[in-house]
């Protein structure tokens, strides 16, 4: 290849990362930035321009219409679902302008570093699969950290009721008391509320938005009771107290099957490991698995039972509570 090509490569592919990367940072540093001098200064009309310039539930709808990358990746996933479940302000577009970015600086890092002309291709897709990771793990860090703080959100909204104050009072409550995220979904949920969106849409959308099973048993509670009546109070000291018992009950099963998940961790990551420390003390010898016709049927079967053994694995330790 030649020199000329690979240093236009490797220009336009760490352009496009740092524009992506750029892109990203932009709004939330602003953001901080105004944010600090609001409470620096103590300027009412600095605070007024901060609370007008955030987005709000009549606004944010409007402010981000959907364009024709998000149209086109609503056909084979609602990420834009995922990237409200996980509370990240990254639009479609630059998700997939990042995802694209850093697919290009893999590959040509591989090109670059005289690799295998077959490493290629890998080191771009584990690139451009960072930020699809990045997604999927700080969503599922929210949405545990909704599951543990549900149960006093719904001790709260006891406490509430019992004082004699209202539902959306409770939900109220929740949002100036608790951290997020529960505290940002129940807020959310009493603006809704105040803006005349009926209570049976409202807890269906936080639904939607907090895959939690127990968020569902809260929700078909609380619709049960405004058709038929009954103790709300009580019914969900109950749903809290049966959602400690089963964190309970789930520590003990991580805790006994600790083993079982650390050597799974091992046997899955040796293969990876000892393929890397080969390819470093002899190329050549690890080569023939891309050379030859051979080499290539034993690698992807290698590859298939990896993954086999995986799944098997996460399906003998992954014990539902």
């Amino acid at each position: 290849m030649s020199p000329i090509v690979i240093s236009v490569a490797a220009f336009i592919g760490v352009t496009a990362l740092v524009g992506a990367v750029a892109m990203l940072v932009r709004d939330r540093a602003a953001s901080r930035v105004d944010d600090r001098l609001t409470v620096l200064t103590g300027n009412p009309a600095a605070v007024r321009k901060s609370k007008a310039s955030t987005p709000t539930l009549m606004t944010r709808n409007q402010e981000t219409g959907p364009g024709y990358v998000e149209k086109l990746l609503a056909r084979f996933a609602n990420l834009h679902l995922i990237c409200e479940q996980a509370d990240t302000r990254l639009t479609m577009s630059k998700f997939v302008m990042l995802s694209a970015a850093l697919a290009a600086f893999g590959g040509l890092l591989a090109a670059l570093s005289r690799s295998h002309a077959g490493l290629v291709p890998l080191a771009a897709i584990v690139m451009g699969s960072t930020p699809t990771i990045w997604l999927m793990l700080r969503r599922r860090s929210r949405l545990k950290k909704f599951a543990t703080q549900l149960p006093d959100a719904l001790e709260l909204i006891s406490r509430a009721l019992r004082a004699g104050h209202s539902l959306g009072a409770g939900f109220n409550l929740v949002q100036e008391e608790m951290a997020a995220p529960i505290g940002q979904e129940f807020g959310r949920a009493f603006e809704e509320q105040n803006l005349g969106l009926p209570l049976d849409e409202s807890l269906q959308g936080m639904t939607e938005r907090v895959p939690n099973l127990d968020l569902k048993f809260f929700a078909t509670a609380v619709v049960l009771q405004r058709q038929t009546g009954g103790d709300l109070a009580e019914i969900l000291d109950k749903i809290g107290s049966l959602i400690r018992e089963r964190f309970k009950i789930w520590g003990q099963v991580q805790a006994l099957t600790g083993e079982g998940r650390l050597s799974g961790v091992v046997l899955l990551a040796l293969p990876p490991l000892l393929f890397v420390a080969v390819y470093r003390l002899n190329p050549d010898y690890i080569m023939t698995l891309f050379t030859d016709p051979m080499g290539k049927k034993m690698l992807a079967g290698a590859i298939v039972m990896q993954l086999v053994g995986a799944l098997v694995i996460r399906k003998i330790v992954n014990i539902q509570v």
